[in-house]
């Protein structure tokens, strides 16, 4: 049975980095960084990948059935049995369609749902100072960050009441934070 952990957690809250971390110290976890992903696709310069540039050029959701298709490939595709996707859900349209799919797969199963909380302060001095493209402009910023607070407390409470809620504190040393979220999961696995 394959385990499966989301990490979610505001632009610039490091999610990306620690999954990558805790992937490269473990040979038995897989990551996938639904940015990274998506990115990766806008690059081949495709037709998905024309369509799912208009959403992230503009700090926008990617439509579900996009999303779901990536993540859902990823997974069955996953050369491990533990996996991290960081970035997912973003909605709660997200959130329910992977509630839905979970519900029918027998060989997956949602262990935790991992927020990692800074400050809307903190995230856009790193995600400003990041440099990375289009969307880390502050006017794209400013989108994201809403568009990832407004549905947060649903999705917060929906996982809290599945009793798989875990947040961590995403304003210390990176290695503070790899070390709580690795060990957090290898207590689960």
């Amino acid at each position: 049975m394959k385990k499966l952990f989301l990490i979610i957690g505001a632009p610039g809250s490091g999610k990306t980095t620690d999954a990558e971390l805790i992937a490269k110290r473990h040979e038995n976890i897989t990551h996938y960084s639904t940015g990274d992903m998506l990115r990766a696709e806008m690059a081949k310069k495709s037709v998905i990948g024309n369509e799912i540039a208009k959403y992230v050029n503009t700090g926008n959701i990617v439509p579900i059935k996009i999303a779901i298709q990536t993540i859902v490939n990823a997974i069955k595709n996953a050369p491990t049995n533990t996996i991290i996707i960081d970035g997912y859900p973003r909605s709660l349209e997200q959130m329910s369609a992977l509630d839905e799919y979970l519900k029918n797969e027998k060989e997956l199963e949602l262990i935790s749902c991992i927020e990692v909380v800074v400050s809307e302060e903190v995230a856009k001095d790193r995600v400003l100072g990041r440099n990375r493209g289009d969307d880390d402009k502050l006017e794209v910023f400013n989108n994201r960050m809403n568009v990832y607070i407004e549905p947060l407390k649903v999705i917060q409470d929906f996982y809290e009441s599945k009793n798989i809620l875990k947040k961590i504190d995403g304003e210390r040393t990176i290695e503070e934070i790899v070390d709580e979220m690795e060990s957090f999961i290898l207590s689960k696995i």
